[in-house]
């Protein structure tokens, strides 16, 4: 039986998601399962913005509550997964082989764009991860160049986790209730990346911010849409896991790639 993961996109949304009643909590508890126990994983997080390349090196990461103003329960939070340094460094040499620089950083913890799904999809937390920074100001290209890179984890049992958000709108967001229905701009362009995924249009997506409707309005800024790219680069055909939407302004769309 053969040992492949599959890349999988998920909107990890609101850190509040963990504790509230919805869709994409229920989704995500059911989406370890469906996946399997994977040897390790390799989490991309829009949570983690760097000028240069870095993975994650240290060995029992620290849970980092990085928000504020929500619910007491969540700063007592604790997601203890092991980090794993033997799976940093082959991270790093697959890299560096395709002629991407980067470094290891031995201090930092899991943020909530990583630990938020995860301690859903795998809430025992005796699964390696290793976390992935992103590097906004060198574009689309450049993540999509780092999913394809990666590719060859995918046949060791890594499990590529890729954490953003389909739509990214925290203007719209603050001050709606979790139900709210979805706002007209939102749905537009959330249609037009669950067709471009599934039709596997990778020069529109790569040339989102030109092509997408309302691409700026749904993400000011692009550290939630680029973490996509690098699931899509590690290949295969995409499909739809996971729809909804939650605060009105938030597309909770998730993909994976077989």
């Amino acid at each position: 039986m053969s040992n492949r993961f599959p890349a999988v996109f998920v909107s990890h949304g609101s850190p509040s998601m963990v504790l509230e009643k919805c869709p994409t909590r229920d989704f995500l508890r059911c989406l370890g399962p469906k996946l399997g126990k994977p040897k390790g994983i390799v989490a991309i997080t829009a949570h983690w913005t760097t000028a240069t390349l870095r993975v994650s090196g240290h060995p029992q990461p620290p849970t980092i509550h990085d928000f504020g103003g929500f619910a007491e329960e969540l700063y007592r939070l604790n997601y203890p997964a092991p980090g794993d340094p033997v799976l940093a460094k082959r991270v790093l040499s697959l890299l560096q082989a395709s002629g991407v620089a980067g470094e290891r950083d031995l201090s930092r913890g899991f943020d909530h764009g990583t630990w938020a799904p995860l301690m859903l999809m795998y809430p025992e937390a005796d699964i390696p991860v290793v976390q992935l920074s992103t590097q906004p100001q060198l574009g689309a290209q450049h993540h999509l160049a780092l999913g394809e890179a990666l590719r060859p984890l995918r046949d060791e049992g890594v499990l590529i986790l890729a954490s953003g958000s389909a739509t990214h709108n925290l203007r719209d967001f603050f001050g709606r209730p979790l139900d709210h229905e979805p706002l007209p701009y939102a749905l537009e362009f959330a249609a037009w990346l669950k067709d471009a995924v599934l039709q596997g249009r990778t020069e529109d997506l790569v040339a989102w911010e030109t092509r997408a409707p309302h691409a700026l309005r749904n993400h000011p800024t692009p550290e939630h849409f680029l973490p996509l790219l690098v699931a899509l680069g590690t290949g295969g055909a995409g499909s739809l896991l996971h729809d909804g939407y939650s605060y009105g302004a938030l597309s909770m769309a998730a993909f994976r790639w077989d």
